[in-house]
C-alpha cells in the first residue's frame, strides 16, 4: 500500500499525486482568466497546503478519500480566488 494512498470515486486505491491537485486548481484559475504567474502561485499554495493535509490524515487512517480531498481543495481556494473556487467546486457537474 502506498504511503500516502487515495480512495477515488470507483473505490480504486492509488499514491497520492500533488500534481494532480497542482494541475486542478490551476485549470479553475486559468479558467476564470488569472494571469499565468497567479495561476502558479495559487496552484502551489493549494497544492501544498493539501499535501500537508493528506499527510496529517494519512496518520490517522490507511487512505483519504477524493471527495474529502475535493472539499479540503474547493475551501482552500476559496480564500484565494473565488471565482475560481466555484470552476472548481462545479466542473464535475459540467464535465
Amino acid at each position: 500500500m502506498a504511503k500516502h494512498c487515495v480512495v477515488k470515486r470507483k473505490g480504486r486505491i492509488e499514491k497520492y499525486d500533488e500534481k494532480k491537485v497542482y494541475g486542478s486548481v490551476y485549470a479553475a484559475c486559468f479558467v476564470v482568466r488569472l494571469s499565468k504567474k497567479a495561476c502558479e502561485n495559487v496552484a502551489k499554495s493549494v497544492a501544498g497546503r493539501i499535501t500537508k493535509w493528506v499527510k496529517a490524515e494519512s496518520k490517522k487512517k490507511i487512505c483519504v478519500n477524493t471527495s474529502d480531498i475535493f472539499r479540503k481543495t474547493t475551501t482552500e481556494l476559496k480564500r484565494h480566488d473565488k471565482d475560481a473556487a466555484f470552476m472548481y467546486e462545479t466542473h464535475r457537474d459540467i464535465s
